[in-house]
């Protein structure tokens, strides 16, 4: 039974395009929770890539095509900067797929994030504003790195020009 739900999560996760929450896939499943979450523990340790982000469970999406992937170094603090920084990511038809922070003891950090419409960074902001969550940056005084897919070089350096002026990147 456990192996046929294993397959059927998967098969939901490539089903839907935005993340769905381990809840969701419980009540669709008809299991606990926590069901959900051994299963995706024990499908990750068969190799099988899903990502865990702050809206739910996902499978790497592929690049698409004539689309770069580009990290960003930034610094900035409070939640209407980082809020900000990630609409202009959006508004110039950018993907934030993570963001990472270098820390002193732990090494690298990875918050794994696919925010790709205005509603996507409503939403995490929402509910980063509402669990009273410490941004990763926080852990670095604010400097972090975060992981786009953007649409052309040309977009690539607008959207650095304009996070320059901020003061978000040097």
């Amino acid at each position: 039974m456990s192996n046929s739900r294993r397959r059927e999560i998967i098969s939901l996760l490539k089903k839907h395009k935005e993340a769905i929450t381990g809840t969701v896939l419980a009540e669709m499943l008809g299991v606990s929770r926590q069901v959900i979450v051994q299963d995706i523990a024990v499908l990750r340790a068969q190799g099988t890539q899903i990502i865990a982000t702050s809206n739910g469970y996902t499978l790497p999406q592929s690049v698409h095509a004539n689309r770069l992937i580009k990290t960003l170094i930034s610094k900035h603090e409070g939640f209407e900067q980082m809020e900000e920084e990630l609409m202009m990511i959006i508004e110039y038809g950018g993907k934030v797929i993570d963001v990472i922070v270098e820390h002193p003891v732990y090494g690298e950090i990875v918050g794994n994030l696919h925010l790709t419409t205005v509603d996507d960074v409503q939403k995490f902001m929402e509910k980063v504003r509402s669990t009273n969550a410490k941004p990763l940056a926080s852990l670095t005084e604010g400097e972090h790195i975060h992981t786009i897919e953007i649409p052309s070089e040309k977009v690539f350096n607008l959207l650095v020009l304009e996070l320059k002026e901020k003061g978000y990147i040097q």
